[in-house]
């Protein structure tokens, strides 16, 4: 149990671990949304206490499951992104496996993440599928809202049903996600961000999220006028960067005892001229040394990314890329020498420094693989196709 405040709404909120479930009497879908994932971003767990409430209180007919899952119960009480770490970094089977052979020493983020990942394996061993995950976030700077997912097909295919612009590959600068676990066991999982974190407006717009992904999913019926409606409503909160897709292309990142600071004034999806003043690192001014589009950049004392640039992807680039891994192109790279098969699960592949060298990472992206140092002389690169549990969503009236 927690209590988490909103500044927003002036209000504080009684939190369990699993706030909320709600089993229709007809079969359907889980849906599982998680609020509080960073201690200060309540946004999402007010955003779900009101719409499931809704439905109980107007007796909504449920398809399926719905759960309403908190994030980190300890930060949440203490309004602070994380206690010791944070916790949408640490899912990773190395500190899985660290924190389950030692739960004495486990730090108060390793805690929340072995109780949470009880509670998703007894929801997957119990529930029924498809399954679907959606992680509900606010930013630190002013923003119109917008998805983050890994880049599969099947996330992409979701995805591409909502008014929102979709920010594709952060988990190559992200390890140890809580969506980046979820995704790679095969299932629907992407991230909501709804604004700033003590904006009204944030709490409104996870409702509108909350309730379209319902009817999205089937989960809960609506007509097609409320369906239009809604979709009209998000797509004005998002403006002109609307239903396109984007890739995150750098990141500025801070290190334990570097001093940060951007400047005032930066919302996401913002266009900077060349040689635009963008933060003070170390003593140093950050300057962009092009036209640039700026991504989250970092307005709160606890986080390890400063800022991030992106670009949009042509829709050609997604057609090219969809066809190239239908037919299973890149199982010919393992065929090339300096590239070779991890394991054989085919999933990963390890590439020679010197053989990457002339095959950009955009490729590997069309490929669908995300790509990270291994060692001084190579790449990994893994792909987000294998796992993905597409027949499951076959029948979905999205798919």
């Amino acid at each position: 149990m927690s209590v988490a405040y909103s500044e927003a709404l002036g209000q504080t909120l009684e939190v369990d671990r699993i706030m909320d479930h709600i089993k229709g009497t007809e079969s359907g879908p889980t849906v599982v949304f998680f609020g509080g994932i960073h201690g200060n971003e309540p946004a999402g767990v007010f955003a779900l206490k009101e719409v499931l409430d809704e439905i109980r209180a107007q007796k909504t007919k449920v398809n399926g499951e719905i759960y309403a899952i908190a994030g980190n119960l300890g930060a949440l009480g203490k309004n602070v992104r994380f206690q010791k770490e944070d916790l949408n970094r640490i899912w990773t089977p190395e500190r899985m496996d660290s924190s389950f052979s030692n739960m004495v020493e486990c730090s108060d983020e390793e805690k929340e993440l072995l109780e949470i990942r009880k509670v998703l394996f007894r929801i997957l061993e119990e529930g029924k599928p498809p399954f679907y995950f959606m992680d509900l976030h606010t930013t630190s700077s002013d923003t119109t809202p917008f998805m983050v997912l890994n880049d599969s097909l099947l996330n992409r295919n979701y995805a591409a049903n909502y008014p929102l612009p979709i920010i594709l590959g952060i988990e190559e600068y992200l390890e140890g996600a809580l969506l980046s676990y979820i995704n790679e066991l095969g299932y629907v999982s992407l991230g909501f961000e709804s604004g700033q974190h003590n904006d009204i407006k944030a709490i409104r717009n996870h409702v509108d999220f909350i309730r379209f992904s319902l009817y999205l999913t089937s989960s809960v019926q609506a007509s097609e006028k409320e369906r239009t409606d809604l979709f009209n409503h998000i797509e004005q909160s998002s403006g002109t960067v609307a239903q396109r897709f984007y890739e995150i292309y750098h990141e500025h990142k801070i290190a334990p005892g570097d001093n940060f600071k951007m400047y005032p004034g930066f919302i996401n999806f913002q266009h900077i001229p060349k040689g635009e003043p963008i933060a003070v690192y170390n003593g140093e001014i950050v300057k962009a040394k092009g036209q640039k589009r700026i991504f989250m950049p970092l307005y709160q004392d606890q986080g390890s990314e400063g800022f991030y640039f992106i670009r949009v992807i042509p829709k050609i680039w997604l057609q090219i890329s969809r066809e190239l891994r239908r037919f299973k192109v890149d199982h010919l790279l393992a065929k090339l020498p300096g590239v070779q098969w991890k394991s054989n699960q085919k999933d990963t592949l390890v590439v020679n420094q010197r053989v990457a060298r002339f095959m950009a990472r955009a490729f590997f992206h069309l490929l669908g693989y995300r790509a990270r140092k291994f060692d001084e002389d190579h790449l990994v690169v893994k792909s987000r196709e294998r796992a993905s549990k597409t027949k499951a969503y076959k029948n979905a009236p999205w798919f």
